[in-house]
């Protein structure tokens, strides 16, 4: 296997590298799964040392829900607000890498600004045409999630690829070298309708899409370490017939343990302490992971 020497943040990922846990931190009230929601000092203190505590590499910071199937647009001005302060207390509580959750050049500048060293954009750089000028200026880390603003057709894992090629081409256009990328398959963002510009719309089950992907990670991998983020989502909502994301923990381990199976390095997760036993127990099944 390679033994990638990419880094996200100041952590080392891919390859032989143990599979890395991202918890989530959701300062938006819109957001899809109300238990991560954390709004007030204390909550987020409480929120940022539990993640901290139970384990976690990384915590990622989002201020908008980008949710395909909810109405959940907000300001610049109200998503910096959000994370600009989300930033400002996870900095007094911990020293894990902070990654930021946005596809806003306002937002991820004024985040970089504060020292976070990690983008993470659900539109792998293509929403908002200011996204690359800022990356340039800054090199952060990136997460680049496969996304387009067209409907996408046809063979649903070359174009999940062709779309990480694109993003990783920008980056690469910007002077972010490869060993500070990591994909993300966009697991939830590719839809058949949607209530906000952050999904790629697709003309086939969207369920069926999801599971290709989760079914075919190594494919799409590119040679680079990928992350899968499957914590709630709703196709584990739709298989098991559970409308409520707090319903689905059973549901998203499952599911973490296969996208582990499968070749993912990173599990962005809402259950740090659970989706870590998971990650335990899956890599010593796996033998490719032996070693570690």
């Amino acid at each position: 296997m390679i033994s990638y020497v990419n880094k996200l943040g100041s952590i080392r990922v891919g390859g032989l590298n143990p599979v890395r846990i991202m918890g989530i931190l959701n300062t938006s009230p819109e957001s899809f799964y109300k238990k991560s929601i954390s709004i007030g000092r204390e909550k987020i203190i409480d929120t940022v040392t539990k993640i901290d505590d139970e384990g976690a590499d990384f915590i990622d910071v989002g201020g908008m829900s980008t949710a395909p199937y909810l109405s959940t647009m907000v300001s610049e001005k109200t998503e910096t607000e959000r994370v600009v302060k989300a930033i400002k207390i996870i900095q007094q509580v911990t020293n894990l890498p902070i990654s930021i959750d946005t596809c806003r050049a306002r937002v991820a500048k004024e985040a970089l600004e504060l020292g976070v060293d990690i983008i993470n954009d659900v539109t792998g750089l293509r929403h908002d045409p200011f996204m690359p000028k800022i990356i340039e200026r800054h090199s952060p880390s990136l997460i680049l999630c496969a996304y387009n603003k067209k409907p996408i057709t046809g063979n649903q894992i070359q174009a999940t690829k062709q779309l990480l090629k694109k993003s990783l081409y920008i980056a690469k256009s910007i002077k972010v070298p490869s060993s500070k990328v990591v994909l993300d398959p966009a697991i939830g963002f590719f839809r058949e309708k949607g209530k906000n510009s952050f999904f790629t719309k697709i003309n086939l089950n969207w369920v069926q899409r999801d599971l290709l992907i989760l079914k075919n990670l190594r494919e799409i991998k590119l040679n680079m370490p990928i992350l899968v983020s499957v914590s709630n989502k709703s196709f584990i909502g739709e298989i098991l017939k559970k409308k409520n994301p707090s319903d689905r923990l059973a549901g998203s381990l499952t599911s973490e343990a296969v996208c582990v199976l499968n070749g993912a390095d990173i599990i962005r997760t809402h259950n740090v302490a659970e989706t870590k036993e998971v990650v335990e127990i899956a890599t010593s099944h796996h033998t490719s992971k032996k070693g570690l």
